[in-house]
């Protein structure tokens, strides 16, 4: 099971996890001053996860819950928890920074909508 900070936000439908690049952030110079070649480094990338996926309902109302649970995690400033895919990998220090809805609702056999949720580890 997926979750983040203990909750299985996720599971109803399908999703994926995309986990951003990692390694050093390194600028360049010339974009603070044309007139300085060269590069540096000022330390590390900040971890991301996005996770895309579906919320799956049966009613209306249950996809508004859905979508209220989710947004109940989004907090200010935001807190830091464990996010796990449900595969074994985990990332520690994670903070929900943004859900957003990438489509209209999907009515059939059950109704759904389309999101993308990020989690960035602050530096």
């Amino acid at each position: 099971m997926s979750s983040f900070d203990g909750e299985d936000l996720f599971g109803t439908g399908p999703h994926r996890f995309e986990v951003g690049p990692v390694g050093a952030y390194v600028y360049e110079h010339q974009r603070l001053d044309p007139t300085q070649p060269g590069s540096a480094h000022n330390g590390g990338l900040e971890a991301q996860v996005v996770v895309v996926g579906r919320l799956v309902a049966q009613t209306e109302s249950a996809l508004r819950g859905l979508e209220s649970d989710v947004e109940a995690m989004l907090t200010d400033p935001p807190t830091a928890g464990v996010l796990l895919d449900g595969n074994g990998r985990s990332w520690s220090g994670m903070s929900f920074i943004r859900f957003e809805r990438t489509g209209p609702v999907d009515r059939g056999a059950a109704i759904s909508v389309a999101y993308r949720a990020v989690f960035r580890r602050f530096v």
